[in-house]
């Protein structure tokens, strides 16, 4: 008996699931087609018209019970049907830095809990260290989304000690620089690409109508972002300039430095990707002050006048700035010392 690994039946069914998409595409569009040739030739006679209906509609039952067919099979592999009814959404890339923790695969999870509800995304997850490790690998190959897995170590002089703040240093900098050049190394041949680029941080929490929101992105899209900054909420803010006119932001709802170009957390904005990839020059900076990453990053892109509003005029909150609490460890590296881990053998 030859036995066939499940995952890999699954690689192989997302490479060839497109054209199973192809054919439910092709025979709902015969199905419709049989249906107007009903509506064609007044001259034809009543009961040229009934044969013509009987024989439409045995072909009709058919195609539908090849589309039931299809659809199990995609079903089979686990292809959620939102990925493969919306293959003409503009596709969502999602840059995530991550780094090595007790709760990295925990947050990591939480994260694909939710992608898994947005079509057309694509996550590239890019691990703060000189490889990749089998931890991230392995989640990512189960996952069911489409990703792609870089790495980029930050020296060691840029790294966070244990004393201190999480806002001494810029996090994540030359992490989503990578997923920035990843993304113009697939479109160097493409003039306007079709996408939106969003940077999600995995200690985040997100509503997944957030990616519905940005996903019409034209310049770069705004919005609020909850516990963040010392404040409950940190947002744009909007006004309608006339009746008809478009509304625009003229200024930012911040506890810290409102008079920041853009006062906006990283989770607070998304970019058109034709738009960055126009600007090859467009990376984060590791110089850039504190809090003013954001800042320096935006204003090589847009003005403020440019940008794009969501989630009803910036006064809903669809993403928290949410961190988890550093887990107590004490009594594991006591037992570490002893040569008794409690993760011997087990992934966490």
């Amino acid at each position: 008996m030859v036995y066939l690994n499940p995952h890999f039946i699954k690689r192989r069914a997302r490479r060839w699931w497109p054209y199973v998409v192809i054919g439910i595409l092709l025979i709902y569009g015969y199905y419709q087609g049989m249906f107007n040739q009903l509506s064609v030739g007044d001259s034809v006679s009543t009961y040229a018209k009934m044969e013509t209906s009987r024989k439409t509609l045995k072909e009709v039952f058919a195609l539908q019970r090849q589309v039931k067919l299809l659809k199990s099979v995609l079903k089979k592999y686990s292809i959620p049907e939102t990925e493969y009814s919306d293959v003409l959404l503009p596709v969502i890339y999602v840059i995530t830095p991550t780094h090595n923790r007790p709760h990295q695969k925990a947050e990591l999870t939480r994260l694909k809990s939710v992608f898994l509800h947005v079509p057309a995304l694509h996550w590239i997850l890019v691990e703060d260290a000189p490889k990749k490790s089998h931890l991230v690998s392995d989640f990512l190959e189960t996952s069911g989304l489409s990703y792609t897995h870089l790495h980029h170590p930050t020296p060691s002089e840029w790294k966070l000690k244990s004393n201190d703040p999480n806002w001494s240093k810029p996090r994540g900098v030359l992490q989503r620089n990578a997923g920035i050049r990843w993304l113009r190394s697939k479109f160097i041949r493409e003039e306007d690409p079709r996408g939106v680029v969003y940077f999600a941080d995995d200690d985040n929490t997100y509503s997944t109508e957030l990616f519905k929101e940005m996903r019409g992105t034209k310049t770069v899209s705004v919005w609020p972002v909850g516990l963040v900054g010392g404040v409950m909420v940190e947002r744009p803010l909007v006004t309608l300039p006339a009746p008809n006119a478009d509304p625009q932001v003229t200024g930012w709802l911040a506890g810290w430095k409102p008079s920041r170009p853009f006062a906006t957390d990283m989770a607070g904005f998304a970019v058109n990707l034709a738009l960055l990839l126009k600007k090859p020059e467009v990376e984060f900076s590791l110089s850039s002050q504190i809090g003013y990453l954001e800042s320096d990053f935006l204003k090589q892109l847009v003005t403020i006048d440019q940008l794009e509003p969501k989630a009803e005029l910036c006064t809903k909150v669809l993403v928290w700035h949410t961190r988890t609490e550093q887990p107590n460890m004490k009594d594991e590296l006591r037992l570490r010392r002893a040569g008794s881990p409690t993760d011997q053998g087990i992934e966490v």
